[in-house]
Formats: C-alpha cells, structure tokens, sequence
C-alpha cells in the first residue's frame, strides 16, 4: 500500500512504522498510509528560519506576488489530477472546484494585492507622524515580515483550499510555512504539494509538509513564527494553551467550526423573490460538501408564522438532492470524509435530538447512486425542529459537522437578533430581507457576534458569493466560539505575519530608511527636469522648485466661466460678510491647475507617459486674487509595473509630492499626483 510522504528540509521522506490508514471516503477502501513517526520537528522549523525565511525577506512584494502568480498558473495546468485524487475524499465536482480551483483562485487574488505595495521586501504602515513644531523629527510605522515560520493546522474539509489560502497571505509577507493537513484528507494535501515541489517555483524552505500527526512541533516554537489552526473549538484551545506558545507569547490565529445562522426577516411571504432565495441559500450550505464546510448554515430562524412553510419548502428542496458516488454525473451530494466523521456527526445528532425532532431525513439510512451506503461514509440531509430556542440550548451550543441544521421560530426582530448571538461567536450570518432598514437593524444588532454578515435580497442574489464563501479580499474568522482570529482580509492577512515597528528620525532619515519621500525632509535639486528623466533615472527625493506664478482677478473669473463653477466665494461681486472669505477667493482646482502649469515641462516630448491620477488633494489656505503661488514638486515614490503585453511600453508609476506656497512661504496646498513614466531598458530584455 503506498505510504504518503512528508517534504521535509526539501526532500520526500516516509515516516516510520505502519502509519494511520487513509481511507476511500465513497468505497471505505484503504488507499494509503501517513506517518511522521522519527521525524525531527525542531529541524524542520529550524529549516524554514534559516533556508526558507532569508530567502523570502530578500524578495520585494512584486517578486513574491508575481512567485504566487507563476505557481497557481502551475497549478493550473495539473487540475486532472488533482479532481481525481478529490472524488476520493467523497467530494462531488463542484466541491471539488470549490477546494481545488477555489484555492488556486487564492493565489491570484494574492498576487493581485503585490500591487497594493511598494516594491520592497517591507511597507510602511500609516501616514507619517509629525513630532515636532520646527518638523525636523518625526516617525513612521513600518511592517517588516517576521524571521520565524507560519504553522499551519489545518481542517479535513477543504485539503487544498485550506493550505493554499493561507500560504498565499504568508508568502506574499515574506515567510515561509509549514503546512500540517487533517491526516484524514493529507493524501490529497500532498498531490498538490508534489506539484509545488516540482515546479520549483518557491525558494528552499518556503513550504514544508508533514503529513499525520504534528508530534512535539508546537514545543518548538519561537516568538517569531505565527500558528494559525483551523478546526474544532476545542482542539484550538487544547493546542492554544501550550506552555511554549503561551511563554514564547506565539501569534496563535484560530478559525473553529461555529454555529453559524441565516435569518428570514419578517417582511418576506411565500411567493416572494426573497422566499425562494432563502430556501435555495439553506439547500446549498446543507449539501455543498455534504455540509461539511466551517461556514455552513446550522441554525435557521424564521418568523413563527411561517416556519412551517419554510421546513416543508426546504425539505421539498432537500428531496430532489441526489446522493451517492461523486464520480456518477448524476449525483449531487456525495460522502462525508470518512467513516470516523459520519460516527461524530451521528454522536452530536444523537444530542441535538434532546432538544430537536427530525423533520426531515433518516439517521438509519440514505439511497446512493452507484455506491453502497453500507460501506461508504454516506449520510441523509437531516433538518431539524427546535420549537423553543431559547429554553433548549442544545441547538445553539452542539455542531454535527455534515449536512444537518436546525429550523427555530422567533417572535419579533429583536428575538431573532437574540437567536443569533446564542451561538457565542461565528463566522458568518446572513439575513434575508427585502427591507434595507431591516437589514440595517440586524445588522447592528448582531454585528457584534459575527465575523461576516451577508445581507441577501433580490438585488444582489444573482451575483453573490453566497452565505458559506470566504473570500480572500475579506476577514475570515469571527469572535468568541469562532475562535477569535481572522485570515486572508486582503493586507490586513498579510499584516499578520509581519512585526509592526515605529521608526523616529529626521524626515530626512526616515525618507532614507522608507524609500518614501517625507514631507520637510531635504530634496534633490539638480538642473535636470524631473519629468525629462526616465524611471530607472529617478530618485526618491528629485525635486523641483519652480518659479512664482501671481493670481488675477481675471484669472479668476476665467476658470469660472471655463469650467461653470460660479460658487458665490469666487465671484467679485459677492458681500463677504459672514462668510469665511475676505474677498474673491480662487477656486482649489484652479490652483491646482496653476500648479500644473508651472511643474509641467511643457511642450517637449518626455519619458511622462501620461498623468495617472491625484491622490490626498487638500487645499489648506484661501489664495486671494493677487496673491502669488510657487511650486515644491518631489519624487515621493516609485513602483514598477508588470508588462501584460510584449508590445506593453515599459513603465512605472511614480508619486509626487506638491506642496504650494503662497508668497508668505505659508502652505496653501498639498496633493500627491501619479504619472506613467517610461523606462529606458526594458526589463524583459535584461
């Protein structure tokens, strides 16, 4: 029988002994084995500190992003295999796309996010703070990424998806990780991982595997690596209250099964778009994986005038899923992950029922397409009554990981507000509604309770993602029973394996440390025009400082009539008592165009390509006709861009720094504009 590996210190190597047997979830027949039986836990992490970790801190944000973009592009091209080995962990092809393709997708949607940062192997973390009256001291945030390694624990339902979307948040940081899958469903964990390997897309020791059971690693954690844990609550703070982690004061991030909630407002009838909406919303989250997803819908509120209707519309729904072996087409919800799970599902059924009645399916049976139920980890859709969910607790306190949820009635929106904080924390909630101050009101009120909340209605049904989606651009997690973390979130992921650290100096210093201009640190002048340089040419700090342009009335009234704005501040005519304005005040975008008009190099062709757009525009003191203005123009920041196309022209963006003055040297204006600027060699070619 094959034994899986584990990718240690960047070699396969078996673990000793038998191993765990690893199971065909739809058969019940053994297919492999997993063992980290003799393995060195403490090389292992000490391989990703001192191979892989250097090696990802030397990188830029771009370099890691376009390395997690070339390897989903690998991946990509392997997904045959990778579905074939799937069907065996009981998942149907559309699970398959959720955990396989969905996890991919992850990778993109992270190598997207290089381009939220600076070309460096850091970022900066806010504005930077002024400390001092004279504006010769300062500080500013920095984030740089961590020296240790990102652990991660992960949950046997998704084996893909649920390693792909964390690597990707902590290698575009620039750390390396060391992933240990649910043994369960590693078989499919390590498919994936072979590719990766053999891609040799990643550096050494960014990615390691350890496939069976994690050992003694948490005893050697240090203070610079990061554990993320997804599964049971329970487990979670067993591993949590390590005595390492809790010395070490270890990032620990734990995402833990919850029990979240979906909510039928009471506005919503039979016969309504909403209603329909509601009942295919629970069919999905109840099937989808058969169930078994950390976000699935276990709790159900309905107004109690209409729960019947609802529990005999959902399990009409529930009827027409077929079941059985996922590699037959016509099946739509396949097998659990194993036989051990379909025992605790059972298990927590057996305590929901205290409380609860069957509504809808069997514990003692399930029809199967083209697989024997007797042998396979096959179980029925169960729905469930609980008629009085605030008495019987049971519902709001006990998860049976599969497809099984519970229909409770409430009697007025602030019940059903309640209901949806009993569960103590969860991941997610929706509330369908087609009232928006409905949905404002739950909302608010349950905000609190829930990490992510979906408000769902005919407006937006047709392109969302659904109750059971994380996404990568958003917080995954949630408080108290959801276990208190948060992953992917888009920077905010990344930011987690990163050491937050304020910088004092100069601006001058910190513009040297931060490759961003501060404002009032000393500029480069030179006789060359900064837009006559190409970006390669440009430094951080090249500055202009131009010649003073003085404002007239006629200047004035010309803008207003060019550009229709006669706002009462900007007409001559106009009694200026009670106003904030002594006299005819220029308009801010006339200024701004003023100053344009004296950085510009005007007239003659330069590597500008084109003006990309003005950021933080403020105008800061009224400039009165007859007034004069002058110009501080500095490269504040530059960021290459990738070339799409071969024929792209090769370019960057850079960020200025404007500041206007009047003619008492006093600040009128402030703006950070972005240009196009071409390169002088293409990077392609080098």
């Amino acid at each position: 029988m094959k034994k899986l590996e584990n990718y240690i210190s960047g070699k396969w190597i078996q673990g000793d002994g038998d191993g765990q047997l690893l199971y065909n979830a739809v058969t019940g027949d053994a297919i492999s084995a997993a063992s980290t039986k003799g393995l060195d836990f403490d090389a292992i992490l000490k391989y990703s500190r001192s191979k892989g970790n250097p090696a990802l801190r030397k990188m830029t944000f771009h370099e890691r992003g376009n390395m997690l973009k070339a390897l989903a592009v690998h991946l990509q091209k392997h997904l045959d295999r990778f579905y074939s080995i799937s069907y065996q962990t009981g998942a149907t092809r559309a699970d398959s796309w959720i955990d396989i393709e969905g996890g991919i997708g992850n990778l993109f949607s992270y190598a997207s996010l290089r381009r939220k940062f600076s070309d460096e192997s850091f970022c900066t973390d806010g504005e930077g703070i002024n400390l001092s009256k004279g504006n010769s001291f300062m500080a500013q945030h920095i984030l740089v990424p961590k020296e240790g390694v990102a652990i991660h624990i992960n949950a046997f339902n998704f084996p893909v998806w649920g390693m792909l979307e964390k690597i990707a948040v902590n290698l575009l940081a620039g750390v390396p990780a060391v992933v240990k899958p649910a043994t369960i469903t590693s078989f499919l964990t390590e498919a994936v991982v072979r590719e990766i390997a053999a891609s040799r897309i990643l550096p050494d020791g960014a990615l390691q595997l350890i496939c069976g059971s994690a050992g003694d690693l948490l005893s050697h954690v240090t203070s610079q690596d990061v554990i993320t844990f997804t599964g049971s609550a329970s487990t979670g703070l067993m591993l949590k209250s390590q005595k390492k982690i809790m010395e070490e004061n270890v990032p620990f991030n734990m995402e833990a099964d919850s029990l979240n909630c979906i909510v039928l407002g009471n506005d919503i009838d039979p016969g309504m778009p909403e209603w329909e909406i509601l009942i295919k919303e629970v069919r999905k989250e109840m099937t989808v994986k058969a169930g078994q997803k950390c976000t699935a819908i276990r709790r159900i509120f309905v107004p109690e005038n209409k729960i019947e209707d609802v529990w005999k519309a959902i399990s009409q729904a529930l009827s027409q899923t077929t079941i059985g072996n996922p590699l037959n087409e016509k099946v739509r919800m396949g097998s659990l992950a194993g036989l051990s799970q379909r025992d605790e599902v059972k298990n927590q059924i057996h305590k929901l029922l205290a409380s609860s009645q069957i509504i809808y399916g069997t514990l003692d049976s399930v029809e199967t397409i083209d697989a024997d139920a007797s042998k396979g980890a096959f179980i029925s859709p169960l729905l469930l009554l609980n008629e009085n969910p605030f008495s019987s607790p049971a519902s709001h306190e006990v998860e049976a990981f599969g497809p099984v949820s519970t229909i409770m009635p409430y009697k007025n929106f602030d019940e059903a507000i309640a209901l949806s904080k009993k569960g103590k924390g969860s991941l997610c909630s929706t509330i369908v509604t087609a009232d928006d101050k409905l949905a404002r009101q739950y909302v608010l009120g349950a905000a609190t309770h829930h990490g992510r909340i979906l408000v769902l209605n005919e407006n937006c049904a047709k392109e969302s993602t659904g109750h059971g989606s994380p996404l990568p651009t958003l917080v995954h997690g949630g408080p108290g029973r959801a276990g208190g973390g948060e992953e992917m979130g888009g920077i905010r992921g990344v930011k987690h394996y990163m050491q937050r650290v304020a910088v004092q100096g100069s601006p001058t210093s910190i513009t040297a440390i931060t490759s961003q201009f501060q404002q009032y640190a000393k500029g480069n002048t030179s006789t060359t025009h900064p837009f006559k340089k190409y970006f390669e040419e440009l430094e951080i700090g090249d500055q202009l400082i131009t010649e003073k342009r003085k404002i007239s009335a006629e200047d004035i009234d010309r803008f207003a009539d060019l550009s229709g704005d006669h706002f009462y501040a900007h007409l001559q005519q106009t009694d200026f008592k009670d106003t904030m304005f002594e006299r005819q005040v220029a308009h801010g975008y006339f200024i701004m165009s003023a100053a344009a008009g004296l950085f510009v190099d005007s007239y003659k062709k330069n590597p500008v390509l084109l003006n990309y757009g003005i950021d933080e525009l403020r105008f800061t003191k009224p400039v009165y006709a007859g007034s004069e203005i002058y110009i501080r123009f500095t490269c504040k920041e530059k960021t290459a861009q990738d070339k799409k196309e071969a024929s792209d022209i090769p370019r960057g963006i850079v960020k200025w720094l404007v500041e206007i003055f009047d003619e008492t040297n006093e600040l009128v204006g402030l703006a950070t504009i972005l240009t196009m600027v071409r390169m002088k060699t293409d990077p392609v070619q080098l």
